[in-house]
């Protein structure tokens, strides 16, 4: 899996680039929390739930049809004052649902563990990405601080973080080149 710093990034960086300037405050709290959610799935670990577990390790809680439950839930619950099936509540469900997949979707560019089962709850079977650039973190803070650590950072920055800032930077010329006209 990528870092949650990295999950991190691609959140504030998909808020900068997509998101309106008038989002209330919560709107960034929940932004990374849904790129970080599907992660918690790793308490099962010390429960003795296996990683190929429907509910194990990027199971169930990696696939976009969790992400479509979770997006449902956050717009219902943190934005109640927005009309259903607005142009707003479909851009707060669209973002928080991509979001929440892309978590899955950048595990399965990894280069370890099991894959992701991505058409969960339908399937249980692990994917990777035919190309699988992104060095898989360890799980724990003592295997990050060493040269596995290290090699993950190196990967994030290239295939995570800079096409994020690449990302917003483009956005934002669009963006300023669009008030111009």
């Amino acid at each position: 899996m990528p870092t949650m710093i990295s999950h991190t990034v691609v959140a504030v960086a998909a808020g900068k680039a997509f998101a309106p300037t008038d989002v209330p405050d919560h709107f960034w709290l929940l932004s990374i929390a849904c790129s970080l959610i599907p992660d918690a799935d790793v308490i099962g670990f010390p429960f003795g739930v296996p990683y190929n577990h429907f509910f194990g390790h990027r199971g169930f809680f990696h696939s976009p049809f969790f992400s479509l439950l979770l997006s449902i839930f956050i717009v219902s619950v943190f934005f109640p004052g927005v009309g259903i099936f607005s142009k707003q509540w479909f851009f707060y469900f669209v973002f928080f649902f991509l979001l929440s997949a892309s978590h899955g979707v950048l595990d399965a560019f990894t280069n370890g563990g099991l894959g992701v089962a991505l058409l969960s709850p339908f399937d249980n079977t692990r994917y990777f990405f035919p190309w699988t650039p992104i060095t898989v973190s360890p799980i724990g803070i003592k295997a990050f601080f060493s040269k596995w650590g290290l090699a993950v950072i190196r990967s994030e920055l290239l295939w995570i973080w800079l096409p994020s800032l690449l990302t917003v930077i483009i956005s934002k010329l669009i963006r300023a080149g669009a008030a111009r006209y």
